[in-house]
């Protein structure tokens, strides 16, 4: 996992190098320590949305699940395995006042999480909390780590949105995000003059064998990047 993160960062730091605005479609939610690595060499004030059906707060020491990639937080904010917590160029890596957690459900929390929420400066929007759809919220998280970065990295995991109506995400989340709703948070996020990049993690292809959710999802997701698009020049 340490090689593939090391290779990312690498990949992040050319493309940003290169004037370019990285987006990067991982397998799951570790993508992002290269990807944080990566931009931390170029903008080391940087700020974390985690759009995450998860918060992804256990380590190799408290997990029950021995879930690898419900740790990415955790080893963001300096827990868990060393090889991980110490790859970048500061430890921790984020300090946890410049990641939001948006759209996690706290019925996933593992029995560790919670007393290590509570203690958090991390900002919490667990979708319990949302309105529907959460478009109030999603500015005011994006405009709390404007405030406190130069720069932000949206990580967007498709198992927040709600498994009975786009069952995409590798572990099923239900009463979670409806997709236009998700997909309109999306927007404003990626909409920030602040955006330092966009990760989108967890599509599950055996979930999808005749690939209608992919296009369902492509087709909101394509909507959403909207303002990443190439504007024409003027006449």
């Amino acid at each position: 996992m340490r090689e593939v993160a090391d290779r990312v960062a690498e990949s992040v730091e050319r493309a940003v190098a290169g004037g370019l605005l990285p987006v990067i479609l991982g397998g799951d939610c570790t993508i992002t320590l290269g990807v944080v690595a990566g931009l931390l060499r170029s903008t080391p004030a940087l700020a974390l949305l985690y759009f995450d059906g998860d918060a992804d707060l256990t380590t190799p020491e408290t997990t029950h699940s021995g879930i690898f990639d419900g740790m990415g937080i955790a080893h963001l904010t300096g827990a868990g395995a060393a090889e991980l917590t110490r790859m970048g160029q500061r430890y921790p890596l984020l300090p946890e006042d410049h990641i939001a957690l948006f759209g996690f459900h706290p019925h996933e929390l593992e029995p560790d999480d919670p007393p290590r929420l509570q203690r958090s400066a991390m900002l919490k929007y667990p979708v319990t909390s949302l309105e529907r759809p959460p478009l109030d919220q999603a500015r005011e998280a994006m405009r709390l780590l404007e405030e406190r970065a130069d720069a932000v990295l949206v990580h967007f995991d498709v198992d927040v949105l709600d498994s009975a109506e786009v069952p995409l995400g590798d572990w099923p989340h239900y009463q979670a995000l409806a997709l236009v709703d998700a997909m309109q948070a999306l927007k404003i996020f990626i909409s920030s003059p602040k955006l330092a990049g966009l990760v989108i993690t967890e599509i599950n292809p055996d979930h999808d064998p005749d690939g209608s959710l992919v296009r369902r999802f492509v087709d909101g997701l394509s909507r959403a990047l909207q303002p990443l698009a190439p504007q024409p020049a003027a006449p």
